[in-house]
């Protein structure tokens, strides 16, 4: 019975008994589904690959850079640089440091004139009442010699009488905070 019919009618029987149009829609929808796919990966590749040489050049360029930088710069010139700006500041600091010692010394000294004039002023030109009992008969030299002795004081010079106290004065000693004591 199978073989007396004609194989082409049997093959049409056969197809036309089974309904093959469902699958040939699913597999055309598949062959879609796949074709879509495809082209989506091919575009992530694409936005990859773009963003990748994207990225390299970023990398070359940033690359070139700090191997500029680390060319021109010198770990003992910085080095070297830093301990001169060690030594200025290291120098500012004492000059500030000496300066406020000049300034208090100076403020001291003001400090001492400032008293020495009030001193002088009250004790007026003639010299003030306690050299009154002190007079002699010419009473106006000694008071002309301890003027002069007071003003050489003031300016930092002593008088001294050599061989004792009846002498002249012949000798002038300066002195002097930054240089010492000079003898004249």
């Amino acid at each position: 019975m199978l073989l007396e019919e004609d194989p082409s009618t049997l093959i049409r029987h056969t197809i036309s008994n089974f309904n093959t149009a469902p699958d040939r829609l699913a597999i055309s929808r598949i062959s879609e589904s796949l074709s879509t796919l495809a082209q989506a990966r091919d575009l992530r590749l694409r936005e990859a690959e773009s963003s990748l040489k994207k990225l390299s050049r970023q990398l070359s360029t940033l690359s070139n850079q700090h191997n500029e930088l680390t060319s021109t710069h010198s770990s003992a010139a910085h080095a070297s640089e830093i301990s001169r700006l060690d030594t200025q500041k290291f120098r500012i600091a004492k000059s500030a440091s000496d300066l406020e010692m000049e300034t208090e010394r100076l403020q001291s000294q003001l400090d001492e004139l400032t008293a020495r004039l009030q001193e002088l002023e009250m004790q007026g030109v003639e010299g003030g009442e306690g050299n009154e009992g002190v007079r002699g008969g010419d009473g106006g030299v000694e008071d002309e010699v301890l003027l002069r002795l007071k003003v050489y004081r003031s300016l930092g010079m002593e008088l001294e009488k050599e061989g004792g106290g009846d002498g002249e004065f012949n000798r002038v000693v300066l002195r002097n905070d930054k240089r010492g004591m000079c003898m004249w």
